[in-house]
């Protein structure tokens, strides 16, 4: 049959209905429109009913052809097979939001080596979130759009207008025909076979001597409400881009401290960490005699925050309320208006909060004062008796780059380092530089004051010390917890409910329709239906039983495909 559709001078049928161009039957009786196609006597292309579609107009416009390309299954087949070959590619290596704490740009290469490398390189560590990704998703679902309204919309109105008279080549050329001659009178038959067409649950429509019964059409409607539900779930996890409704983040909270939960306005302290191990008698026994240490159960008595006020100024001291208290296991979140906090990990090894260094005169050895130095949050500048200290440059993770200047390898505070500026009594005018090291590893690691030395011209009349551990400040532990938001995924669920509805609509129904005419005696019957055809040949067959004529219902194919 005709796919793609030439455009007809005239497009009046016979019977003297007016048709839309690229109309293939008429839509009134049925009857082809093509001279040619009058000709043939192949089963009749019935998916809409021979009604013009806008992606078979004979002279397409810029627009038309936009249409055209987004209307094409063919089209939508190869978007879709290239959106699987992407998510089969952002599967190969783990991508970057799966971790914590690495730094991509190494960890992929000495991880994975060359291939490693390339694959970050060519952006597939973060491929879900990459702009082609989601083109393709944007793509598709322009694609459901249009491909269901181009064929939707043609196909309501041709069974919206459906005639019951039809012409004697439409029923002839349906894939189930029967002819043969009755008796009596025809009006009276029609009505008579009715009566059987409603026990089988057919709505049926009569004009004189002619006949239309259907059931069961709100199964055509089965692809397209799949198509909504599809679109549905392809807007739900776009949504997932914007701010605010899709968070998924992996935290360290440690013990004792406050910190904010990115891109929200709470808050979350991590009260104390507790964490208990299996003994050697109730490990289980695969991992008995192992020497493994397996943990039993990690506890976060977590306190929730929200801030109420100078939330967005780093000047002041945000003022927090509390909204929440959950003690977070593995398997028992804290669950608060759709923030919900999961246990994901934990370290126990102590982490540097805060020190006291003491300010000492290196020649003499005198303390000049000390002052607090908060690793995370360090103040821009001290006081310590007559001396100012005006911190410079905070390194969270101190390492030289290939030139020997001082930069951060990470954002974690591995190796913190403080640069300051120290003015006073005894000092140059411009004042000294001083680089500190809190952690001792790192002092010699980095010879702090071989740096020093060097940057005050061999000789550091002043150092920064730490005398005595009451001086330094460690939490103990810190527990990694995974944060997530997710507000679109009840749409997601809307949009999986409404594609089932669809399948079960498609699958579990069948859209038959039957016409019948009778002319000078002799009945000519022609039916479709999407599928089944041997259930339909069945029921008419069994409907013309009941009206004395024995037919076989194998006699009932005229041939063809399936429409």
């Amino acid at each position: 049959m005709l796919q793609k559709v030439v455009g007809f001078q005239n497009t009046k049928c016979e019977c003297g209905h007016q048709n839309p161009v690229g109309t293939v039957l008429c839509e009134s009786c049925g009857r082809p429109l093509d001279e040619d196609d009058l000709k043939s006597k192949e089963v009749l292309e019935m998916r809409y009913d021979g009604m013009a579609r806008r992606s078979q107009r004979a002279n397409p416009n810029f627009i038309d052809r936009i249409w055209n390309f987004f209307a094409s299954v063919k089209i939508a087949v190869y978007m879709i097979i290239l959106t699987l070959l992407g998510s089969m590619l952002g599967t190969i290596f783990p991508q970057e939001n799966t971790f914590l704490n690495i730094d991509p740009s190494t960890y992929y290469k000495e991880t994975y080596g060359t291939w490693g490398l390339v694959y970050y390189k060519l952006g597939l560590t973060h491929t879900y979130e990459s702009w082609w990704f989601i083109l393709l998703l944007v793509m598709i679902g322009a694609s459901l759009v249009i491909c269901s309204l181009d064929r939707v919309l043609p196909l309501y109105r041709a069974l919206s207008k459906q005639q019951i008279l039809k012409h004697m080549q439409f029923l002839t050329r349906q894939r189930v025909v029967y002819q043969g001659k009755i008796e009596g009178d025809a009006e009276a038959w029609v009505k008579q076979v009715a009566a059987p067409m409603k026990k089988k649950g057919y709505r049926v429509h009569t004009d004189g001597n002619a006949l239309l019964a259907e059931k069961h059409r709100f199964s055509r409607w089965g692809p397209y409400v799949i198509h909504i539900g599809l679109i549905i779930f392809l807007l739900a996890v776009l949504a997932r881009g914007l701010p605010g409704l899709k968070m998924d983040q992996h935290l360290s909270f440690p013990e004792g401290e406050i910190k904010p939960i990115p891109d929200t306005s709470y808050y979350l302290k991590n009260e104390k960490f507790t964490v208990e191990f299996y003994t050697e008698e109730d490990m289980p026994k695969e991992f008995r005699n192992q020497g493994k240490v397996l943990p039993k159960l990690f506890n976060t008595e977590a306190t929730l925050y929200r801030c109420t006020a100078n939330c967005d100024d780093p000047t002041k001291e945000p003022k927090l309320e509390v909204v929440a208290k959950h003690n977070i296991q593995v398997n028992d979140p804290m669950d608060y208006k759709g923030l919900k906090i999961y246990q994901f990990d934990y370290d126990l090894t102590p982490i540097l909060r805060s020190v006291n260094p003491t300010l000492v005169d290196a020649k003499t050895g005198k303390e000049l004062g000390k002052f607090k130095l908060d690793i995370k949050n360090p103040q821009r500048t001290y006081t310590v008796g007559d001396y100012s200290l005006e911190l410079k440059e905070k390194y969270n993770d101190f390492g030289l780059d290939e030139n020997g200047r001082p930069v951060t390898k990470t954002p974690n505070p591995n190796a913190p380092a403080f640069l300051f500026l120290i003015k006073g009594p005894n000092l140059p005018a411009s004042g000294m530089q001083y680089i500190y090291f809190p952690k001792q590893i790192d002092k010699e690691r980095f010879q702090q004051d071989a740096i020093n030395d060097k940057m005050n011209g061999g000789h550091t009349p002043l150092m920064l010390d730490v005398k005595g551990m009451e001086n330094v400040d460690f939490s103990m532990s810190t527990t990694y917890l995974n944060v997530r938001v997710d507000k679109v995924m009840p749409f997601i669920w809307i949009g999986a409910a409404i594609v089932m509805i669809g399948l079960v609509l498609g699958f579990y129904w069948q859209h038959r329709r039957i016409w019948l005419r009778i002319d000078n005696g002799m009945l000519t019957l022609g039916a479709h239906t999407n599928k089944n055809w041997f259930g339909i040949r069945r029921e008419i067959s069994a409907i013309l039983k009941k009206m004395n004529l024995d037919v076989d219902e194998k006699s009932l194919d005229n041939g063809g495909k399936e429409a």
